[in-house]
């Protein structure tokens, strides 16, 4: 749990930069986001739209009302995805980060439309028994924080058709390990299969 603005942020700059130096995005896509619990309320920091990861500043992550969805830290315009992020923390409490990645392998992956079953104990004890797939939606809409709502009840990691991957956590390592271990079982599968 993340009881301080400047650990919120300095974990949102640090993850942001090794998301972009594993090639999990590209430019300005993909975004994360971290909740900071306070007495007197919750804020949601999220990457501001249309920055990259790369190039992260601690000015580049504002701070968001979970109730209202409005900015109430900082200046900047906050991801096309935060109804998204929003959904995350309203169905988890437990969770106090989020990333959405277009991580290339598990793009691929999802594109079948299947779930991903883990095959490895470390899959199981890092994200799970099964990552399921939310067919294709839209993004930047509640119509994807809707259709992912119901799954992310009982899974910490869901593929995107077509769109990429969402992880959460209880801190950014966590959501973090979690994209890159998706990431690595859907490049084992694809080399299984001759890709």
């Amino acid at each position: 749990m993340y009881t301080d603005r400047a650990a919120v942020v300095n974990d949102l700059v640090r993850y942001g930069k090794r998301i972009a130096q594993e090639k999990l995005v590209v430019g300005p896509g993909g975004n994360s986001s971290a909740r900071l619990s306070r007495p007197e309320g919750d804020v949601i920091y999220v990457k501001a739209s249309g920055r990259c990861f790369e190039d992260g500043e601690p000015a580049d992550y504002i701070g968001v009302d979970p109730r209202t969805a409005t900015v109430c830290d900082g200046s900047l315009k906050p991801t096309c995805e935060i109804h998204l992020h929003l959904a995350c923390y309203a169905e988890r409490p437990d969770v106090h980060a989020v990333i959405h990645t277009h991580a290339p392998l598990a793009t691929a992956y999802a594109m079948k439309g299947e779930p991903l079953r883990a095959f490895t104990p470390d899959m199981v004890a890092v994200v799970g028994d099964v990552v399921p797939v939310v067919p294709y939606v839209p993004p930047a809409g509640m119509e994807l924080a809707d259709a992912c709502r119901p799954l992310l009840r009982a899974h910490s990691a869901v593929l995107l058709m077509n769109h990429g991957l969402l992880t959460v956590g209880s801190t950014m390592k966590e959501a973090f390990y979690r994209t890159l271990v998706v990431e690595e079982a859907a490049r084992t599968l694809l080399a299984a299969c001759g890709f």
